[in-house]
């Protein structure tokens, strides 16, 4: 299996000195590592030249997001698997062979992933993926080792391999030939939930989506948008909202129509209260945005559903992690 590494850079100088190093060290003999550069106006790309001779480098001209970032990039490539990784993830010796190897023996399985732990808190969970993803009936992502912001510490609790509804984006391993069939990640998205919408969107092609914790890496995460910044609000809310009409069940379609605008403007009203006009605001752009790309969702829908060999996914939660979490389930473990 020819396994092809890329890494996605804007402006990330200091993550490629800081984080570079421990991927191709880690990386097996022969591998080829890419950074795609998405129109850097810092020192990347000098960077890279100067300071990692052995890496290739793709330069797109402009800065393209996440998703048609990478969509361009690995446009470019040729290979049967692409690691993608983010910039900002130390990866350990033997990271990479458990995943490829779960590909290898299954070939039903579309996309892996390793654990994830916090850089800054290595005993802990990383927001971004933590030990496999998940979503309930209104659309919200959480994790086994992460409900909504509380991080669980890593004891081990979730250290089988298993099927799960989403991995993160931030160490995805997929097969570029089921990525290339599905069109890869929506680049409208630009940033935020594509591989979500992409993991969904593999699982009703009749492929399945695992998470491999023998692998971990580390992730310093927020490098680009931190947790609590509005730009990151307004591109989850609008991306979530496009990914569930796109995707999701007619019966779950319908929950979510009748339920989500009211928890998005109790949302939206919290953070007026915190004092955070601008997320406030951020909130009802991302529903502006949503309806006026109404249209275009709606024919995306019928093509999936047209190609779709299941009707749903698994792994869809039928439930709310918010309310079991305003009932004190902070835990993966009490939720499921």
């Amino acid at each position: 299996m020819l396994v092809k590494i890329v890494i996605l850079n804007w402006n990330g100088a200091e993550h490629l000195r800081r984080f570079l190093p421990s991927v191709v060290t880690a990386a097996p003999d022969g591998m080829e590592i890419i950074v795609a550069d998405n129109g850097s106006t810092d020192d990347s790309v000098a960077v890279l030249n100067a300071d990692f001779p052995s890496v290739r480098v793709i330069r797109l001209d402009a800065n393209y997001g996440f998703a048609e970032g990478y969509n361009r990039a690995l446009a470019q490539l040729k290979a049967d698997c692409f690691v993608l990784l983010n910039s900002d993830v130390e990866t350990p010796a033997g990271w990479l062979e458990p995943l490829i190897a779960a590909l290898e023996n299954d070939p039903g399985v579309a996309a892996v992933a390793p654990k994830l732990r916090a850089l800054t808190a290595p005993a802990k969970f990383e927001y971004a993926g933590a030990a496999g993803g998940y979503i309930d009936y209104l659309g919200y992502p959480f994790c086994r080792g992460r409900i909504l912001r509380c991080m669980e510490t890593d004891n081990g609790q979730y250290d089988d391999a298993r099927d799960v509804f989403w991995v993160s984006g931030a160490a995805f391993c997929c097969r570029a030939d089921v990525f290339r069939q599905l069109g890869g990640f929506d680049a409208r998205f630009f940033a935020h939930m594509e591989e979500i919408d992409l993991c969904w969107r593999m699982q009703l092609a009749g492929y399945r989506v695992r998470v491999v914790p023998e692998s971990t890496v580390y992730h310093l995460g927020g490098g680009t948008l931190t947790t609590d910044s509005p730009q990151k609000i307004y591109f989850n809310h609008r991306n979530n909202l496009a990914m569930l009409l796109k995707c999701a069940s007619p019966v779950q379609r319908g929950v979510v129509i009748a339920v989500r605008p009211v928890l998005d403007l109790l949302a939206a009203c919290s953070y007026l209260l915190q004092g955070h006009a601008a997320s406030f605001c951020a909130v009802f752009r991302a529903y502006r945005d949503f309806l006026r790309w109404h249209g275009e969702l709606i024919r995306q829908r019928r093509e999936i559903r047209r190609t779709a060999l299941l009707h749903r996914a698994s792994y869809v939660y039928r439930g709310s992690i918010v309310l079991r979490y305003l009932f004190g389930r902070h835990t993966f473990g009490r939720m499921m």
